[in-house]
């Protein structure tokens, strides 16, 4: 594989802040049921990494002591880790947001039958990846039969009410271009998945969030193979947008990887970019507690541009 890093060291875009502490990002590890092309994580099912329990205690403790608004799970497929449903209950239970970045494919998984069940009694909100509205699209994508897995999985948590009107579980889904282009506007898309989900399958959600694809791991080893990797960075550069720098999620968000190392967002931890704390080379969960970020410089990379074209880019979607 293509190490993109040293492709994107070298940068000119415009230094960034902090601002306060919002949203924990915590990567469960990388171990995942599906290896997508565009994954940023290079997740799979032969990775070997997860997070241990005693590292999921720190992040409570971090949850607790600093008032942490949102707790969002990631992985690879964050429902693998055998701790995710006692995090999930306890941060809960604290009264944190928790979000799941959920495949929909592991609601389907052996041994995970209930895990639909679960969420929905947590009152976990779901963020689901599903890249097209088209079968041929997805599976090309994410592999063969990845789509109809996912619908059945969309069609569990309808089931339970996520993304019903009225109801206060909350279900969004995440497209990603199939290459190396720009996600279009974020709201003609949405109308079109939901007419085309709910006329096909009887499917219903709440928003589309619209992602580029970030020149990094596999999406950007694939970009070095196939001699585009310089044509995207120049695209994500002439259409880069200043006003998106107010809204980029490094400003209120960190990221934890499986070890309780902190980085500055979940691309900067695949990169291995330690996220900047004077007088220390990495930062741990257990130097968060009595560290202040408030106004901290933010670790940037040419690969940062990917948030900031076009309409934006972050894990909620489009900025502008």
């Amino acid at each position: 594989m293509h190490a993109t890093l040293p492709l994107l060291r070298q940068t000119d875009f415009p230094p960034i802040r902090r601002a306060a502490l919002d949203t924990l990002q915590v990567n469960l590890g990388y171990r995942c049921n599906q290896a997508c092309l565009h994954c940023h994580v290079n997740a799979s099912p032969d990775r070997k990494e997860m997070m241990g329990r005693e590292t999921v205690a720190q992040v409570l403790d971090v949850l607790r002591a600093r008032r942490v608004a949102v707790l969002d799970l990631t992985g690879g497929a964050p429902e693998l880790n055998p701790h995710f449903r006692h995090l999930v209950r306890a941060a809960r239970a604290l009264g944190v947001r928790v979000i799941d970045r959920c495949n929909l494919t592991v609601l389907n998984e052996p041994g995970h039958e209930d895990l639909a069940e679960f969420l929905a009694a947590e009152g976990v909100e779901v963020t689901a990846s599903l890249p097209c509205y088209s079968k041929e699209n997805v599976d090309r994508q994410r592999g063969d039969d990845v789509f109809e897995s996912s619908i059945l999985g969309l069609g569990k948590l309808n089931a339970l009410g996520y993304g019903q009107p009225g109801s206060a579980l909350i279900l969004n889904l995440v497209y990603n271009p199939l290459g190396p282009s720009l996600p279009p506007a974020q709201g003609p898309l949405e109308a079109t998945y939901k007419r085309e989900l709910g006329e096909q399958f009887g499917i219903v959600f709440n928003r589309l969030y619209t992602l580029a694809n970030m020149p990094i791991a596999r999406f950007g080893s694939t970009l070095v193979s196939q001699g585009r990797f310089a044509p995207y960075m120049a695209l994500l550069r002439s259409a880069h947008n200043p006003d998106n720098l107010d809204g980029v999620m490094c400003r209120s968000l960190v990221s934890v990887d499986w070890r309780g190392y902190l980085y500055d967002c979940d691309f900067n931890q695949m990169l291995g970019i330690p996220l900047l704390v004077a007088g220390k080379p990495r930062v741990h969960l257990a130097d968060l507690l009595g560290v202040d970020l408030d106004g901290a410089p933010i670790a940037i990379a040419d690969h940062c541009y990917g948030c900031t074209a076009g309409q934006g880019s972050s894990c909620g979607g489009a900025l502008a």
